[in-house]
């Protein structure tokens, strides 16, 4: 969920020790300022591909190198486990959108495990884009429920549909904007709807009123389906951790008046995902709707942040992409792009970050990140 669940952690990066405070970046504006407690046990079943000389994560869950060779069956029989409760029809009226805000809770130190992660890059500032956002209709913000009366907020962005060229209706986002993971039994959260190009007019800017077809200029595409990460569903918490290594999901959306356009035809683009991307090729700029102060979460950000360094929690995982970038939370889950072919490709998501800000971390999308979109792809 757009959460910011900040946690103090000591990180030794190229032999020195940085005092950072992780989060996911995104933001539950409602969320508990309760702290951690157990965790209830997961409701993932072993994948059918498994066996008892496989498992290697919580929940029965097997292996990393058995999740990377998953099949349609295999995602299948565990993505039938996780329902996503649907929003009803003119459910998110101006004043929910607006009151969808994160805040920041307090946590206890933790070491993270793993060694080997590169310096810390330096603050960048992050740049607010200009209005309108007709070079950036494909990113947006997305919204759900915690709880009946918990109204959060993320980030996402239209992709490309392998399946579906040019009529793609799939949104990326962080895993943790659409499940707490372990810690809600493997539930996701309901009521989820994706506004592209929020504000995209500056409607809302400073304080301003408007109405919903003004911060909503394509409309409000509620989501019918979502997936993640089996690490995030069995091991993923409020915290930075290993579990965040694997920190993304996808979603599928329909519009709430249909009109017979796609989500991409109605926008006008889409973004194609670049699976197992060459770090030494990257050039990241990371794009989101930060609304932890000093940010409102009215405005779309931006960050070139250029060559991504590494972060590892879990160093039998590939490590997370890390760039310097002020962005606070809300920003979670927003794109991260690099040029492929002279075009832009998504490379990874806004997942953790630093209390105050100066950089953040996101998942490299390797082939159980491919295996997920596979899957929704084919299921749409």
């Amino acid at each position: 969920m757009s959460r910011i669940a900040r946690t103090r952690r000591a990180l030794t990066a190229a032999g020195a020790t940085a005092a950072i405070v992780l989060a996911a970046a995104a933001c539950g504006p409602d969320e508990t300022d309760n702290p951690p407690q157990a965790a209830p046990t997961t409701s993932a079943a072993p994948s059918p591909a498994a066996s008892a000389s496989d498992a290697g994560l919580p929940g029965g869950l097997p292996s990393l190198d058995i999740l990377k060779k998953w099949k349609f069956a295999d995602w299948d029989k565990w993505a039938k486990q996780h329902v996503l409760p649907q929003a009803a029809k003119g459910f998110w009226d101006l004043q929910k959108l607006l009151a969808a805000k994160p805040k920041e809770p307090s946590a206890p130190p933790q070491q993270p495990g793993g060694d080997g992660n590169d310096p810390l890059p330096s603050p960048v500032q992050a740049q607010q884009i200009s209005h309108p956002y007709t070079q950036y209709p494909v990113d947006g913000k997305i919204f759900f429920d915690v709880s009946p009366t918990e109204h959060a907020v993320c980030s996402g962005t239209v992709i490309s549909d392998p399946l579906h060229p040019g009529k793609s209706n799939l949104v990326w986002t962080a895993g943790h904007c659409l499940s707490a993971g372990k810690t809600s039994g493997g539930k996701f959260y309901s009521n989820m709807a994706f506004v592209p190009a929020f504000n995209s007019s500056g409607a809302v800017s400073n304080g301003g009123k408007a109405t919903v077809d003004k911060v909503a200029p394509f409309g409000i595409w509620d989501a019918v389906q979502g997936i993640t990460s089996p690490q995030w569903e069995a091991e993923g918490g409020e915290y930075g951790s290993a579990a965040s290594q694997y920190d993304f999901s996808i979603i599928q959306v329909k519009p709430e008046n249909a009109t017979g356009k796609s989500l991409e035809e109605t926008v006008g683009s889409s973004i194609p995902v670049w699976f197992n991307a060459p770090r030494d090729q990257l050039k990241i700029t990371a794009i989101g709707y930060p609304a932890a102060p000093p940010f409102t979460g009215m405005e779309m950000e931006q960050c070139a942040g250029g060559k991504p360094s590494r972060l590892s929690f879990d160093t039998s995982r590939p490590p997370m992409n890390v760039i310097g970038c002020t962005m606070t939370g809300g920003s979670s889950g927003g794109g991260w792009f690099s040029m492929k072919d002279g075009k832009p490709a998504l490379v990874s998501n806004t997942s953790i970050g630093p209390d105050p800000s100066a950089w953040l971390a996101g998942p490299y999308l390797d082939d159980v990140a491919q295996g997920a979109l596979s899957y929704i792809a084919k299921n749409d």
